[in-house]
């Protein structure tokens, strides 16, 4: 039995509430080795780059918010952090720089506005995504925010979901526009349509065994399954349970749903399920997603007449308590105080009037989180990096910004590119599906140690989903700029796609590294 499922066996994660006070009388250096972890299940981490400190992770489901919970949070920021905030690529907020005398107020805070840190960390199902402008975008296939909202409902503080083989990722959307990464997600209800009866009805297909870490990018494999809009929760639950009951537990490596996936095939996954429900499930329905991907930031109409949503970008998703109030703000001067956050690191402010939109991008706040930021920014997209994460090899956040400001300032016409940044293998920039993907690493150059990456191209989610392909190893980070500034005219999308075969024949490497 390895470490970790020894003190799952122990105690469940959840019972490290009581003990939360205890440890905030304490200090932190009295905290178990154990209990450091059990402290995940409530989203709080300790990082060894930060000593004494910690980072407190909440699960916003499908990434809708409001003013007043954004405020709670920049508040806590200011009033207990060191007032910085990170937007993650699973749509929820981290509160940086947190001590543990700070823990219980910080908790009591949070739940006083409706918003929890419970199972954002370790062997939990996550935070369910969903699409950021559910109910709003006039092309969706159906608003899946009440599936979304009764799933997290079913599984927080639900002990028959907290002692999983390993972390389990869900994401439920009724959006053709591809907003989320389905395919790298543990479990995935992307938008259908299926024929009955001469009727058309609109669901949900499944996708299931997702994955980026843990060995790289698995894509999530179709079971053959359209699922109603109200048998979402149980079919869901249904799935997560086959794979705490038969996941492996060895190895925690390859311990994800995809090893199981792998193991079993489709089809015997798909009979197990049927077994469990006690019943027979219907065939897939016909995918609605487009081919074409949307991030949702810029200016869009909604589906309600004369309303219209506004993404900001939020660079490298690092943002301050000021700038996160100023953003509650205007959402409360402008919209109806509702905010939304993408997975590519944007705040959305909707429900915003016509007549009003002329004065919101007018707002000075909008230089610094622009709705129009140019390609390199707009597709930008960084994990935490290691001067809050342990596991991440470079700080990624600031090499991002460098970098992209180099482009910026040097290359014209840029077209629509994505450049997504991971720190390390565990692959949280979502390195692996983007059009350029860079991964940290530290490498021996002339006898000096420094900080570099690899190059991905070519990855992608989606109707049509494809592997990256890696071209580039061990550029230095100081040469980065250099490199990216030949590949990026020249491999925008459509080129980075169609050169993903193994030798990669229309990306000629060796004229892209300086001498």
């Amino acid at each position: 039995m390895n470490k970790i499922e020894a003190l799952k066996a122990e105690r469940d994660g959840l019972d490290v509430r009581e003990s939360i006070a205890r440890y905030a009388r304490d200090g932190w250096e009295t905290i178990t080795e154990d209990d450091v972890q059990r402290l995940k299940w409530y989203g709080i981490f300790l990082r060894n780059p930060t000593p004494g400190y910690f980072m407190i992770r909440v699960r916003i489901p499908n990434g809708h918010t409001s003013s007043y919970q954004i405020r709670a949070l920049a508040e806590i920021a200011r009033a207990h952090g060191n007032g910085v905030i990170d937007l993650t690529t699973r749509q929820q907020l981290q509160l940086r720089h947190i001590r543990i005398e700070a823990v219980p107020a910080v908790l009591e805070q949070l739940e006083a506005v409706g918003l929890t840190t419970m199972q954002t960390g370790l062997d939990n199902i996550r935070n369910v995504m969903g699409c950021p402008v559910a109910g709003l975008n006039p092309g969706e296939i159906l608003d899946a925010t009440p599936q979304v909202r009764a799933f997290t409902d079913h599984i927080v503080g639900n002990r028959a979901f907290t002692n999983l083989p390993r972390k389990f990722n869900v994401a439920i959307s009724g959006c053709p526009d591809n907003c989320l990464h389905m395919e790298t997600q543990d479990l995935a209800l992307v938008p259908a349509v299926r024929e009955d009866g001469g009727s058309k009805q609109a669901g949900f297909n499944v996708l299931a065994g997702g994955k980026l870490g843990s060995g790289g990018y698995r894509i999530a494999t179709p079971l053959d399954i359209f699922v109603r809009p109200d048998e979402v929760v149980e079919i869901c639950a249904g799935i997560v349970l086959l794979y705490r009951d038969h996941g492996n537990r060895e190895l925690r490596t390859q311990n994800r749903l995809a090893f199981l996936i792998e193991e079993w095939g489709e089809e015997k996954f798909r009979a197990a399920l049927e077994t469990h429900l006690g019943r027979t499930l219907t065939p897939a329905g016909t995918d609605a997603r487009k081919s074409v991907k949307s991030d949702h930031t810029g200016i869009f109409r909604q589906k309600q007449t004369g309303l219209n949503y506004v993404g900001l970008k939020v660079a490298v998703g690092r943002i301050t308590a000021e700038s996160l109030l100023g953003v509650a703000a205007l959402a409360e001067r402008y919209g109806t105080g509702e905010i939304r956050i993408s997975p590519a690191q944007a705040l959305i402010v909707p429900n915003v009037p016509d007549k009003r939109l002329t004065a919101l991008l007018d707002e000075p706040l909008l230089r610094e989180l622009p709705y129009n930021a140019s390609e390199v920014f707009k597709g930008l997209v960084s994990c935490v990096g290691n001067d809050y994460c342990n596991l991440a090899v470079i700080e990624t956040k600031s090499r991002a910004m460098e970098v992209a400001k180099h482009l910026e300032s040097t290359l014209q016409g840029v077209k629509p590119i994505t450049m997504h940044w991971s720190g390390c293998p565990a692959g949280c920039g979502n390195h692996l599906v983007a059009d350029i993907g860079l991964i940290g690493k530290r490498v021996k150059i002339e006898g000096q140690v420094v900080d570099a990456v690899d190059i991905f191209v070519g990855g992608r989610t989606g109707p049509d989903p494809k592997l990256a392909v890696k071209i580039l190893e061990d550029v230095p980070c100081e040469k980065l700029a250099s490199v990216l500034e030949g590949l990026v005219p020249y491999h925008t999308r459509d080129k980075l796609h169609r050169a993903r075969g193994k030798t990669a024949p229309k990306i000629q490497v060796a004229a892209l590294v300086p001498r």
